[in-house]
């Protein structure tokens, strides 16, 4: 347990939830929000009740136990009473105790068992690495260096091991309420040619499809619509960039209808399985003059 003896915590203190905003409020509620009956979140597809899980998770302890820790005060023991039944529900369902749910329910449940107990919780194990000026450089070219490429080697192959980079890469993008809905389709056009006819450029050699199980936003339904958007584009945005700082070239790009149509039968896509984007990606053969942007004065609207 990563937590000390630094001092206790003032246990007369309020809970540390008086300042959370009226929405942060009410998805903490179980009883006003979202609730299942047990029998219900047994029935549901995994998906959607891991998606479940991590929302009720994010809403009913995440946001509370940071919130407490940052203002030095203690937690209610009835606020992991969520996470508890949630946990039973896991078990129920036989998933397994390596899942990252599982293991980020627990780590929430060890910080919050300590300030239940009126003690001080030790962040400064997870805290990230500082970039040092060098490496500050490096991200600033990755990002400033990062074109679009719309002509590749189509000889060479992209390995497998890099290809798994940048899907790992777009899984790490943040995603509202952690629900996590971006799901992968990788197409070779070497084994699977004539997917992609119809783009306004030359095909990739590999065409990373972004899809989005809309299944898992049955958990948040006041979750807006564009909010979905963002999700997948966040992803695509971190493959992008990954793709250049691992020495590949990528285009982001739009389906077409003909495009939806070949994939959704392709691979049996189920209705609740919705094609967002794609990113073709391969070796480059041609560095493009960057695109110009325009200013940060002149993106203002207000005073920085």
């Amino acid at each position: 347990m990563n937590a000390d003896n630094l001092g206790e915590l003032n246990t007369n203190a309020l809970s540390g939830e008086e300042n959370l905003s009226e929405a942060d409020r009410a998805f903490a509620n179980p009883d006003k929000f979202n609730l299942l009956a047990d029998e219900e979140y047994l029935a549901i597809p995994e998906s959607e009740f891991r998606a479940r899980f991590r929302e009720r998770l994010h809403h009913t302890l995440e946001i509370q136990t940071y919130h407490a820790i940052h203002n030095k005060k203690n937690l209610p023991a009835s606020r992991r009473n969520t996470a508890e039944r949630l946990l039973g529900l896991w078990d129920r369902r036989g998933l397994a105790h390596d899942l990252p749910e599982y293991v980020f329910a627990r780590k929430l449940l060890e910080f919050a068992d300590e300030l239940i107990a009126g003690r001080r919780v030790d962040l400064s194990p997870y805290a990230w690495h500082e970039l040092t000026q060098a490496e500050q450089d490096l991200f600033a070219q990755v990002v400033h260096q990062r074109r679009s490429v719309r002509h590749w080697d189509a000889g060479r192959e992209v390995p497998r091991e890099l290809i798994h980079k940048l899907l790992d890469a777009g899984l790490w993008a943040a995603h509202s309420c952690n629900l996590q809905s971006v799901r992968y389709i990788v197409v070779r056009e070497s084994v699977q040619p004539g997917l992609f006819i119809g783009s306004d450029i030359p095909g990739g050699p590999v065409h990373i499809v972004l899809l989005q199980d809309e299944r898992v936003y049955r958990a948040n339904p006041n979750n807006p619509v564009k909010n979905r958007l963002l999700d997948c584009g966040a992803a695509a945005q971190n493959i992008v960039l990954a793709a250049h700082a691992y020495g590949l070239g990528g285009c982001w790009l739009t389906f077409s209808e003909g495009m939806l149509a070949r994939l959704r039968k392709k691979f049996a896509l189920p209705e609740y399985i919705s094609p967002v984007t794609y990113v073709d990606v391969g070796w480059p053969v041609q560095m493009p003059f960057p695109v110009q942007r325009i200013a940060v004065a002149e993106a203002l609207l207000a005073p920085l």
